[in-house]
C-alpha cells in the first residue's frame, strides 16, 4: 500500500489520512487568516488547496469511505440514509461546495478580482470548521463502530479496495509534496 503500512487496519488508514489533511487545513486556515488581514498571499495557494482537497481529501480518501467502508457497513445493518453514513455524506457534500467556491474565487482573485478575497477566507474558513468536525467524528464515532462491526475478513477486504481506489487515484506522494510546499510557502513568509 502507498502508506507503507501494511499492519494498519483500514480506520486506522483512514486516520492516518485524516492527519494529512489536518495539515493541509492548518495551512489554508493560516492563509485565510493572512488574506483576511490584508496581507498578501499567492491565490495559487487556495488554488492548490482546493487541487489537494479534490484530488487527496476527496477522490482518495472519501473515495475509500464511499466506495467501500459505507458500503460494508450497509452491508451489516447501518442506513445508507440515517444515522452516521447519511451525516458523512451530507458533509462530504457541504466540502464539495466549499472547495468549489473557493476554487471559483481563488480564480477571480489570481486575475486581479481583489474583491474576490472575502469569499475565498469565507469558504477556506468554511471547508476547514467543516473539516476538522468530520474529522473528529469519524475519528471518534463511526471508525470505533466500524472496528467493532466489521469481521477480520471484511477488514481486509476494505484493505484490498483502500489499495485499488490509492492505485486509481495515483499521487499519493505528490500530494504529501504538496502539504509539504504549502507549508513550507507560509513559513518563509
Amino acid at each position: 500500500m502507498q502508506h507503507g503500512a501494511s499492519k494498519l487496519g483500514p480506520t486506522e488508514l483512514l486516520s492516518q489520512d485524516h492527519r494529512t489533511i489536518e495539515r493541509l487545513l492548518a495551512s489554508l486556515e493560516e492563509a485565510a487568516r493572512r488574506l483576511q488581514r490584508g496581507e498578501r498571499v499567492r491565490a495559487g495557494f487556495f488554488l492548490d488547496a482546493a487541487g489537494f482537497i479534490s484530488g487527496f481529501a476527496d477522490a482518495c480518501h472519501h473515495g475509500k469511505e464511499e466506495g467501500a467502508l459505507f458500503p460494508a457497513l450497509e452491508a451489516v445493518g447501518f442506513p445508507r440514509s440515517a444515522g452516521p453514513i447519511a451525516v458523512m455524506l451530507h458533509e462530504h457534500d457541504e466540502g464539495r461546495l466549499y472547495t468549489a467556491a473557493m476554487r471559483a474565487a481563488a480564480q477571480k482573485l489570481a486575475s486581479g478580482d481583489a474583491s474576490a478575497a472575502g469569499a475565498v477566507v469565507e469558504n477556506a474558513q468554511g471547508y476547514a470548521g467543516l473539516l476538522r468536525q468530520h474529522i473528529m467524528k469519524e475519528d471518534n464515532v463511526l471508525f470505533q463502530m466500524a472496528q467493532r462491526a466489521l469481521d477480520p475478513d471484511t477488514q481486509q477486504k476494505l484493505l484490498q479496495d483502500f489499495e485499488r481506489i490509492e492505485h486509481e487515484h495515483a499521487g499519493h506522494e505528490s500530494y504529501l509534496a504538496l502539504v509539504d510546499a504549502l507549508e513550507r510557502e507560509l513559513q518563509q513568509r
